[in-house]
């Protein structure tokens, strides 16, 4: 009996001995660190990407998607720490309960060596005193019995620990061989290209219109807000106008984050209010429709001054010939690929949309077409490679309707899809420069991605 309960005190410290070395660090394979109870876990799988036991932290930004195995591991991974902390305390408290029973079994085996040697000299007292030694030993059976549990715990955790090495292996191959730095300058580097690609491409016809990205919500019901239509992509400038007429105060926020934050801006304040939404910023300059008039004015942000103001002849102005939503929207500006344009109405086209194409230094009027669409009917309308696209409204339910080709002086009615988040637009323009639209829905400011259907032209062809 000794020998077997000394091979059982050998095996419990064997078992301990490894749980306190030997698991730990195989669980710790490539660099993992597993904490003691009371800390947060953390799994670091290489430099710059890291795992939390509370989930999967990613460093750099990704695309929507199915999260694969590596993003289902890291609760995986807690669990097995959890076991060991339970199998480790577990461990030590049962080891501790053999070792304070080793006198007891030592006096017991002596006593037993000597009932053996003699069995005569065994009295009814000497016996008695054995079976209350060995009732004292009973508690030890289930203790070694919870010993051959853990030992299948620990023979599942082994397996476990496998499955997450080959797991960390996959995600090192999936990462690649770059830090985040690395990775970071190849994703600027691509969209570089991308931006030049897109740059290369020839004009094309809307397609679709891609769902609401809502990027800030701030001001009145009304207002309108920018990026230049033009300047180098390097140049990250919001600007933020708030109501739709007599307002004179500009907000040019440094960069896009800095408007989502509203910190980093300086105002400016133009010499004549604006009237309506219709406004947009070329090349440095804002162009907009001063109030109570169907005036033009081009203000320079650099100089803090009016370069140019003309009347554009005809224009109503004043509510006269609004959009759908009214807010004295009579006069909108626009820029696309090919420059700047004004879409308004005039009596003597009896109220239907008329798109000019205008000089963006002068302010003349260079070529008006007459599109037979009723402006009051519009809800906002944009232009993008020379063609006008209109919605039937400004409200929930729109969907860009109409559709004018200037280069063929021609039109047809679409059903484009626009989903109206917020239910109520009175800015909608289009930026070349970036290939989206911007919104005032509502008081929140939005961007749409487009699709367009281009056609490449290449060396030989008309």
């Amino acid at each position: 009996p000794l020998l077997k309960i000394g091979a059982v005190l050998s095996t419990m410290a064997m078992v301990t001995n490894w749980m306190s070395q030997t698991l730990p660090s195989l669980v710790g394979l490539n660099g993992t660190a597993v904490s003691r109870a009371g800390t947060s876990e953390k799994i670091v799988s290489r430099p710059g990407t890291e795992v939390n036991a509370e989930g999967p932290r990613c460093i750099a930004a990704c695309g929507g998607g199915t999260p694969g195995p590596s993003a289902r591991r890291p609760l995986q991974v807690q669990n097995i720490s959890q076991s060991m902390e339970v199998l480790d305390l577990r461990t030590s408290r049962d080891l501790q309960y053999v070792r304070n029973t080793e006198a007891l079994m030592r006096g017991l085996d002596a006593r037993l060596r000597v009932a053996a040697d003699g069995q005569r000299s065994l009295n009814a007292r000497s016996f008695q005193e054995l079976k209350d030694k060995m009732r004292e030993l009973l508690p030890l059976l289930p203790v070694l019995e919870q010993y051959r549990a853990d030992t299948r715990l620990v023979a599942h955790l082994k397996e476990e620990v496998r499955n997450l090495s080959g797991s960390l292996l996959a995600i090192q191959e999936e990462m690649g061989a770059y830090d985040y730095e690395e990775l970071q300058q190849r994703v600027l580097l691509l969209e570089a290209r991308l931006h030049a690609c897109v740059q290369k491409l020839g004009c094309g016809k809307l397609t679709g219109v891609s769902n609401p990205i809502t990027i800030r919500a701030s001001g009145s019901r009304f207002g309108s807000w920018m990026t230049d239509t033009m300047t180098p992509s390097a140049d990250s400038r919001v600007w933020y106008m708030d109501g739709y007429y007599k307002g004179r105060r500009v907000l040019e926020f440094r960069t896009l984050n800095d408007f989502v934050t509203g910190q980093n801006f300086v105002q400016h304040l133009l010499p004549h209010p604006w009237a309506g939404t219709g406004h947009v910023v070329f090349n440095g300059s804002l162009y907009y429709n001063k109030y109570q008039s169907n005036v033009a004015v081009k203000y320079h942000f650099g100089s803090r001054s009016v370069l140019v103001q003309r009347s554009l002849p005809g224009a109503g102005y004043n509510n006269t010939f609004p959009y759908s939503w009214g807010g004295f929207s009579d006069i909108d500006f626009m820029v696309d690929e090919s420059g700047l344009w004004a879409v308004y109405t005039t009596n003597q086209n009896a109220g239907n949309i008329v798109v000019s194409r205008v000089d963006p230094l002068t302010l003349d009027v260079l070529r008006s077409w007459d599109t037979g669409y009723p402006k009051r009917s519009a809800g906002e309308a944009f232009i993008i490679c020379g063609t006008l696209y209109v919605t039937n409204s400004h409200l929930a339910g729109a969907k860009i309707y109409f559709a004018y080709y200037t280069n063929t002086s021609s039109y047809e009615y679409t059903d484009i899809p626009f989903h109206n988040q917020y239910s109520h637009i009175s800015m909608l323009d289009y930026n070349p420069r970036e290939r989206v639209l911007y919104t005032w829905n509502n008081g929140h400011q939005v961007i749409y991605n487009v699709t367009l259907f281009h056609v490449i032209k290449t060396s030989g062809e008309l």
